[in-house]
C-alpha cells in the first residue's frame, strides 16, 4: 500500500515537472515567433478618387504603409522628389481613393505625347512668362483654371495722367497644363550682363484664336493671372452684368482718384504772360 501511494505520488510530481517545463518553453518561443512582423514602406496613394484627365496637384497625393512583399511594380516611395515628381501628372485611368499610384497610371510633363494627351480636342498650348508676384506667388498648380489679365503703360504725353496706366482682361478662365519652367536659361542682355534669373512660365489650354490674343498681349505689357474658384458658380443678372463690367479696361485714375486731376491742388497758381495786344499764354506753377 506504501508503495502504491509513493508511485502516485511520484506520477504527480512527475506531471506537474512535465507542464512547468513545457510552459516555460511555449513562453521562450512564442514571443520570438510573433516578432517577425511583416516590413513596410510609405508608398504614395490618392487622396481620393482621381479621374481619368485630371491633373495632379499636392493635395491628391496622400501616403500609406505597404509591406514589401507586397508592394506593386511601379509604386513610388513617399519621399519630396518623388511628390515632387507627380505634380501635374496626368491620370491616364481612375484612380481609387487609397490605391497606390502606379507609373503606369500617369504621365508626367515632359514626356513624349503629354501634350496631347492634356490637351482637349481643337484646344492648343501656349506658354507665358510670369514672375512671383504675377504668378500668384507660386500658388498656380496645373489643372487650376485662371484669368490672364495685361497691364500696360501708354507713353502718350497727350493722354491724360490717369489714363496712362490700364488694366485689361485678355483671357478668362483658362486650364493651366504647366508650371515652373524656367524661360531662358543664362542668358545674355545686349550689354553683355547677365539679367536677373528668368521668370518661370505657365502653359495654358486655349483656342487657337485664345493663343493670339496672348501672343499679342505679350508685347503689350506685363501679364498677370487670376485663380478662378474650384466651383462653378451659376449664370445669374447680377453675374453677367459683373462679367461685362470686367471686360472693360480699368484705367489708372479709377483706381487712383488723385490722378484725375479735375481740381488745381493746393498753391498752384497760373498766371497769364501777355505778349501784346492779342497774344497771352498761361503758365501754371
Amino acid at each position: 500500500m506504501v508503495l502504491r501511494l509513493a508511485l502516485f505520488l511520484l506520477l504527480v510530481v512527475a506531471l506537474i515537472a512535465v507542464s512547468v517545463f513545457g510552459y516555460s518553453v511555449l513562453n521562450q518561443h512564442g514571443p520570438s515567433e510573433q516578432a517577425a512582423a511583416p516590413q513596410t514602406e510609405q508608398v504614395l496613394v490618392a487622396a481620393g478618387l482621381l479621374n481619368a484627365g485630371a491633373l495632379l496637384q499636392p493635395g491628391d497625393i496622400a501616403s500609406a504603409p505597404v509591406a514589401v512583399d507586397q508592394l506593386p511594380s511601379g509604386a513610388s516611395l513617399d519621399t519630396p522628389a518623388n511628390r515632387s515628381a507627380l505634380i501635374g501628372s496626368m491620370i491616364r485611368s481612375p484612380i481609387s481613393p487609397g490605391a497606390p499610384i502606379l507609373d503606369s497610371a500617369v504621365i508626367h510633363p515632359g514626356d513624349h505625347g503629354f501634350l496631347a494627351a492634356v490637351l482637349a480636342p481643337g484646344m492648343v498650348a501656349t506658354t507665358v512668362g510670369v514672375d512671383a508676384v504675377s504668378g500668384a506667388a507660386g500658388l498656380i498648380w496645373p489643372g487650376d483654371h485662371v484669368d490672364v489679365l495685361l497691364t500696360q503703360t501708354l507713353d502718350d504725353p497727350s493722354v491724360p495722367i490717369g489714363q496712362r496706366i490700364a488694366a485689361e482682361l485678355v483671357l478668362r478662365d483658362v486650364r493651366v497644363i504647366a508650371t515652373g519652367q524656367q524661360l531662358v536659361q543664362g542668358a545674355v542682355t545686349a550689354n553683355g550682363q547677365t539679367p536677373a534669373p528668368a521668370a518661370t512660365t505657365v502653359t495654358l489650354e486655349v483656342t487657337p484664336s485664345e493663343a493670339q490674343r496672348v501672343a499679342v498681349a505679350t508685347r503689350l505689357g506685363p501679364l498677370s493671372l487670376e485663380v478662378n474658384s474650384a466651383e462653378a458658380q451659376p449664370v445669374t443678372a447680377q453675374s453677367a452684368a459683373q462679367e461685362a463690367a470686367g471686360s472693360q479696361p480699368v484705367w489708372a485714375d479709377q483706381v487712383s482718384p488723385a490722378l484725375q486731376n479735375t481740381h488745381a491742388g493746393p498753391g498752384n497758381a497760373t498766371v497769364h504772360v501777355f505778349s501784346g495786344s492779342d497774344n497771352s499764354e498761361d503758365y501754371k506753377f
